[in-house]
């Protein structure tokens, strides 16, 4: 119960049903807050505590000065939680490990239990090994469930365990997908108090919900889990940047382009750790597919959210996708009864703000490594030809001929890391492209010569597109219209169709557009993350062999939010990310190096040229089928029985008891070592002194750099692990099916095969110089970690610009503490993946403004010695510590930001901080 200090409290009627509700006009200033602000508001209202939550925190929260730099620290409490599988296994195995912790330490295991609502969606698992064939889903499916047996069982075991825990199946649909479309309440209506629903979720792209009102953002599975079990999650008022949308879509420009376009202009302002919030009369024009595929990509502009207000478009989302009248009338109700609906008109206070008119809006693609690298189509063959020199060198690839248009004096594309965030040069001229023809084979006799730039994958894939029927009915009528000109897939192309829910693949049978996809090749091969998360699955083995033999610099296009170095597949180098139709286009063309604009695509059945503008449809043509096609009773249907599952999941053994019954060989499923010897007091902080580096990085290291991902390739001390323990490189399976063993992902932090140690010379993957070994050899992270470990080394990392920027993958932070590191120094760093570190017992410093590694002379070989974090120990955070290094001394600021991450960071990681205190209740 609240404390209600400004009365607040009242009620609100709808229907024949009366709700109790904290009324946001019964504080001073709250008319002038921006939506997100006015959400968090009330939940400060709701769960004002005296302790926690305090009348101070509420009036610092109404009278949020816009202009003020982030210095307030409230506790925000999110309705629900969201996971995805990947990350969600390792959750439920952390809280079955905390329930033996309790245990151990006298307590009773049932108080480890949800006290928010939590539900996961198993979208994570699926690979794509069979494609371009009918029975491809069936067949990938019956794959998944033979390798992540051990998994579903656990999770079974979680659903019957906990309370408030329920799981989606496999095979239903993508976590952000199912969430908009049925999960999500926009309003929750509990206890019979009414409140803004507010999620979080162990997956950065949980932003989706934000297109329909939903506030909340990506966590690590660490706070999530902390979340689950009521603890509120600390931060800062933050800054709102207000973005302006004014306009419409022109003909031929798709949500994908306008989000690549947005993604482009806010992370060259900057908005990590803000809020984004969109206003306008573009805003009522923008339909919630679009709202949700903005809202999906807040994590590559970096920012917290990207949220839209309530408004009628939300309102008829909700009644298409078969929310009960009784429910839309609470949402509608509460929203404006609160302020909370949109006013396109308004022109609410914003720290900062943007503008966008969305007529200006081009097609588009990004890459080839990042998602905010937006390239004009036009401009996409001449800046693959530039971007390709990164990947390949002149010499020895190119003809003589070739070679004299192609100067040594010309400068490469600029890429990010060189450039910070500028947009890439460019010019008119097309340079000359390198070549590397190798002739391939395939096992039916189709022969090819396959060379540098050839689109070896096109994927329709991830819930931020596949979400949205504009986009998706445009890629299927694109794909009719080729089909009837006679065109085909390229037989080099790996073409795949991996919608976000059933209902797609229902409105593409009912305006009977599945058999021109199946033609082309882009047949369902699962309602799963597939090649956006790094499950793509191999490349034909002919295609794989000539790549590799002959080091070919390869491409993928996607529809998916994220294009990072070694995420999409281990043969490929450079990576697009692009609107559906667009990925049918490049299937169809087999390369990059063409201009859609101007050259043919193909040739049709009457020897003549198609262009791309022969078979692009019609805004009005896509128009059309989206409003005959998708009705309410489909959404109805499809998630009727949604937490039930197919004849598989339901025949899975279910495990029971409170305690979870570790299977000692098991490789996929372990208890968590987090706990171990842990005692009800925590010990002192002590300062980190005769530590050494484990690794030296550059700019734009990713989650994805750092946290296990993709393929498991053999050699690497993964695949040791697990051979010696009688799996067989068939059975690997991919790190993020196995993140529930943490002996695996150990194996596998920072050993991303694009990483860049700079203690090596020209070395990718994960490898270092092993300073306790005489010469300091080249080694595996790993095994150099066991050996300092041994001795009782602690080890830092030294990183440049936006460290661990990219998903919210907590075992980045996982990893990264169980390899023994004590502190990460950096240039600056990503929002939650500073808070993981900090949630792990890892000590985020950042270099001060204007120094780096290179300004101060760091070359990663010297002994560190970190002096001034004892102050903790005084309930003090330091503002800054002093770093000394073989006689270079420095200072570097503390980015412990607020007293709760102090409280973390004191009992060594946030779950024994949780579980402490429930003890101590």
């Amino acid at each position: 119960m609240s404390a209600n200090s400004f009365g607040a409290r009242s009620t609100l009627r709808v229907g024949d049903k009366s709700y109790e509700i904290y009324r946001l006009d019964a504080v001073e200033g709250a008319a002038r807050l921006p939506y997100s602000l006015k959400v968090l508001l009330e939940n400060l209202l709701r769960t004002e505590d005296g302790a926690n939550v305090t009348a101070d925190h509420i009036r610092a929260l109404a009278g949020w000065d816009p202009s003020a730099q982030p210095s307030q620290e409230i506790q925000f409490t999110p309705a629900r939680v969201i996971m995805q599988d990947f990350t969600g296994v390792p959750c439920v195995v952390d809280l079955a490990t905390m329930r033996e912790a309790v245990r151990d330490l006298g307590g009773d295991p049932s108080r480890i239990n949800p006290l928010a609502p939590a539900e996961m969606v198993i979208d994570h698992s699926v690979i794509v090994d069979h494609f371009g064939t009918p029975d491809a889903f069936e067949r990938n499916v019956e794959r998944e469930y033979q390798r992540n047996r051990e998994r579903y069982q656990f999770l079974r075991w979680g659903q019957t365990a906990f309370d408030q825990f329920k799981v989606v199946p496999p095979g239903t649909g993508i976590v952000h997908q199912v969430n908009i479309e049925h999960l999500a309440r926009v309003v929750f209506a509990r206890d019979g108090v009414a409140y803004p629903d507010t999620c979080v979720g162990t997956d950065s792209h949980t932003t989706m919900e934000n297109g329909i009102g939903v506030l909340g953002w990506g966590v690590g599975g660490i706070e999530a889990e902390a979340a689950m079990l009521g603890q509120p999650i600390s931060m800062l008022i933050p800054r709102v940047v207000g973005f302006k949308l004014t306009g419409e879509l022109p003909s031929g420009s798709t949500a994908t382009d306008l989000v690549l376009t947005i993604t482009e202009m806010l992370r060259r302002h900057g908005v990590v750790g803000k809020f984004v919030e969109f206003y306008g009369e573009g805003v009522a024009a923008l339909p919630v597919a679009d709202r949700a595929t903005i809202g999906n990509m807040s994590p590559e502009f970096g920012s917290t959210c990207a949220i839209f207000p309530i408004d009628a478009e939300t309102i008829a989302y909700l009644r298409l996708t078969g929310r009960s009248e009784e429910q839309i009338a609470l949402v509608e109700a509460y929203a404006k009864e609160q302020g909370l609906w949109l006013d396109p008109k308004a022109e609410p206070d914003f720290s900062e703000h943007l503008e966008l008119d969305l007529s200006t809006v081009v097609p588009s693609i990004a890459g080839p490594k990042r998602p905010q690298d937006r390239i004009a189509l036009t401009a996409a063959k001449q800046t693959w030809r530039r971007d390709v020199r990164n990947y390949v060198t002149v010499e020895g690839t190119l003809d003589e001929a070739t070679a004299e248009s192609f100067p040594a004096s010309d400068s490469p594309a600029v890429s990010h890391s060189d450039n910070g965030d500028k947009p890439r040069e460019q010019d008119g001229g097309v340079p000359a492209r390198p070549h590397k023809k190798v002739p391939v084979t395939l096992a039916d006799g189709t022969t090819f010569e396959l060379d540098h730039g050839a689109v070896v994958i096109a994927a329709i894939t991830s819930c931020t597109n596949t979400s949205n029927p504009y986009v998706m009915v445009g890629a299927a009528l694109l794909a009719k219209k080729a089909v009837e000109k006679g065109l085909s897939r390229k037989p080099w192309v790996k073409t795949s169709l991996a919608p976000g829910s059933q209902v797609v693949t229902g409105y593409y049978e009912r305006a009977g557009l599945t058999p021109y996809l199946d033609k082309l090749g882009f047949n369902l091969v699962g309602y799963g993350c597939t090649t956006c998360i790094g499950n793509s699955g191999p490349l034909p083995e002919e295609i794989s062999k000539a790549i590799n033999d002959n080091d070919l610099t390869v491409v993928s296009v996607l529809s998916g939010n994220r294009n990072f170095e070694g995420r999409i597949n281990p043969d490929v180098k450079m990576n697009y990310l692009a609107s559906p139709p667009l990925v049918v286009a490049y299937a169809l063309a087999g390369t990059m190096d063409i201009d859609l604009f101007n050259e043919p695509i193909g040739e049709g059945a009457d020897g003549q040229p198609v262009y791309l503008r022969d078979i692009w449809p019609s805004k009005e043509e896509v128009a059309e089928i989206v409003e005959s096609s998708i009705g309410q009773e489909m959404f109805l249907r499809d998630y009727a029985n949604v937490f039930d599952g197919g004849p598989r999941w339901q025949e899975l053994p279910v495990p029971t008891g409170d305690t979870f019954s570790w299977d000692p060989d098991s490789t996929y499923v372990r208890k968590a070592p987090y706990f171990d010897g842990m005692t009800m007091e925590p010990e002192p902080v002590r300062d980190i002194r005769g530590a050494r580096v484990l690794a030296k990085l550059g700019d734009s290291v990713t989650t994805d750099h750092i946290s296990p991902a993709g393929a498991i390739k053999v050699g690497t001390p993964a695949a040791q692990y697990l051979q010696e323990h009688g799996v067989e490189p068939k059975d690997f399976n991919s790190y993020g099916s196995r993140r529930g063993n943490h002996e695996v992902m150990i194996r596998g932090t920072f050993a991303n095969i694009r990483l860049r140690n700079q203690l090596l010379d020209g070395v990718e993957g994960g490898y270092t110089r092993d300073f306790t070994q005489e010469g300091a050899p080249q080694t595996f992270i790993y095994d150099a970690a066991q050996n300092y470990a041994a001795q009782n080394i602690p080890l830092v990392v030294i990183a440049g610009k936006e460290y661990g920027s990219g998903s919210s993958r907590d075992w980045a932070a996982k990893g990264t503490a169980l390899l023994g590191v004590r502190a990460v120094i950096a240039e600056s760093f990503e929002r939650i993946h500073r808070s993981n570190l900090i949630g792990m017992g890892v000590l985020p410093l950042q270099f001060k403004e204007g120094e780096s590694a290179e300004s101060l002379g760091l070359t990663g070989t010297e002994t560190f010695d970190i002096i001034g974090i004892e102050k903790l120990n005084e309930g003090v955070t330091p503002r800054e510590v002093t770093v000394r290094a073989d006689g270079k001394e420095f200072q570097a600021i503390v980015r412990i930001d607020t007293p709760g991450e102090a409280d973390y960071y004191r009992n060594g990681g946030i779950m024994q901080y949780v579980l402490r205190n429930l003890l101590r209740k």
